[in-house]
């Protein structure tokens, strides 16, 4: 193919460089960092189990060991130039990985780059009892695994744990329940805000549901899951030290053939994702329309003012928060339309759409985690009642009628609320008028408070 010229100053070669040239498509080093991280917990693994099973010298494993250290140190994070939209079985990252052990293994032992007998050979001993087919998508469940883990599950669970204790908090704190957006029923606003809780119980349950395969690690399948120039006991002793050198529970995949032809774990983890991003979403929907005012709106309850939100309206402050997440959400659902294409994409024995799966994957898993750590500390941290507005909408609602369905039918009941709304009367006053029932009668039978069912 021709000479390629390769910056000096740089650990990459020639196909980092080519790849660098022919795929100028958006941001440069769009490729995750993750994934490099990934790639060289496995790199690191497999010298390991190379040299355990006898076709690697104990010299050359240190050496590759000591190089993927420094990039998990983040000393060489400027050596990873290739993006995303690159050819799709990511190729490309993997030799740009290979390279830069390759040669930076070669001025940690004292030579130069290009010179001399080399310590290390990208393709030889960088990449023994490898192919891109089986690397990238280990890199990639690494990665997948070590962001839901360690940002996605965490950050729910901190706004998980909030909201529980407001919800703890103001479980005797009767208002207006909502249906279709119309005033129901009332119930408490502990008791709301315990669906919330609930549904992200849920979906942090889903999100572990779905660990188990994509712990299953594709590396020992090499080109197209046979494992061809593979040392025997190679797939299950290379994801064993996986695990050890990440402290994660890394196995290998039961079936190498599904696990480069297919990501269904990906599709799949991410489609619990995708379940996190709706209650999400409806939750910060619910929050910044109960809090919706401060005088013209429905003002159940207060939330932090963090910052002014208007250029041109004195004194507004807006749901800020809520309208992240509510972004975050979006992100990912579409995130998740791409994930879902490129799950599509197994030809035969190879994936090629691995880079892109990625790349949505890893941003939804940290949109997630960080968007629910930012919702917590700035706004759910400081939800309030607005304890008069809560009074005078439940005093208010025309579907406290509801109790009387019992003792005076479902009928009547309807009779009293709609000509309660039509003279702008309240529903006791109603009643009264009415001849359904007497004053002591209504005040015995329309409790707000006995109308909500059990608080445990």
């Amino acid at each position: 193919m021709g000479e390629v010229q390769v910056p000096a100053d740089k650990y990459w070669g020639a196909q980092t460089e080519r790849s660098r040239n022919n795929f100028k498509i958006g941001p440069a080093a769009s490729m995750p960092h993750e994934i490099i991280e990934g790639f060289a917990y496995l790199k690191k693994a497999a010298a390991y189990a190379n040299c355990e099973l006898g076709v690697l010298p104990q010299e050359k494993r240190d050496a590759i060991a000591a190089v993927c250290d420094e990039i998990l140190a983040g000393k060489l994070d400027d050596q990873f130039p290739l993006v995303i939209w690159q050819t799709g079985s990511g190729t490309q990252s993997n030799m740009n990985v290979n390279e830069v052990v390759a040669n930076r293994a070669q001025v940690l032992a004292g030579g130069k780059i290009g010179e001399g007998e080399p310590v290390l050979k990208a393709n030889d001993d960088v990449n023994k009892s490898q192919s891109s087919n089986d690397t990238f998508p280990t890199g990639m469940h690494i990665a997948a695994y070590k962001a839901v883990v360690e940002v996605t599950i965490p950050g729910v669970e901190k706004l998980r744990d909030t909201l529980k204790k407001k919800s703890d908090e103001f479980m005797n704190v009767v208002k207006i329940g909502r249906t279709h957006l119309m005033d129901a029923t009332p119930l408490t606003l502990g008791q709301e805000l315990s669906g919330y809780v609930a549904q992200l119980n849920y979906g942090i349950k889903a999100v572990k549901n779905t660990l188990a395969h994509l712990s299953e690690l594709a590396l020992g399948g090499t080109a197209v899951g046979t494992g061809l120039n593979t040392p025997k006991g190679y797939d299950v002793l290379v994801a064993k030290y996986i695990a050890e050198f990440t402290g994660l529970p890394f196995v290998t995949a039961e079936n190498k053939f599904e696990a480069l032809a297919a990501h269904d774990a990906i599709v799949e983890t991410h489609g619990a994702l995708k379940q996190l991003a709706v209650a999400l979403n409806k939750i910060a929907n619910d929050i910044r329309m109960l809090a919706s005012g401060p005088r013209s709106g429905i003002g159940e309850i207060l939330i932090p003012e963090n910052e002014p939100g208007s250029s041109i309206m004195p004194g507004k402050v807006n749901p800020t928060q809520c309208e992240a997440l509510t972004m975050v959400a979006a992100q990912v659902m579409g995130n998740d339309v791409a994930i879902t294409i490129g799950g599509t994409q197994g030809h035969y024995e190879l994936n090629v759409f691995k880079p892109v799966m990625a790349a949505n994957f890893l941003q939804s898993a940290r949109l997630i985690g960080d968007a629910c750590v930012s919702f917590e500390e700035h706004c759910a941290i400081g939800i309030e009642p607005n304890y008069d507005r809560i009074k005078q909408l439940v005093d208010n609602s025309l579907m406290l009628v509801t109790a009387l369905n019992t003792k005076i039918g479902y009928y009547k009941a309807a009779e009293i609320a709609q000509t309660a709304h039509k003279n702008n009367s309240t529903l006791k006053e109603t009643a009264i008028k009415l001849g359904y029932v007497t004053a002591e009668e209504f005040d015995e039978w329309v409790k707000p408070e006995e109308m909500v069912g059990s608080l445990k």
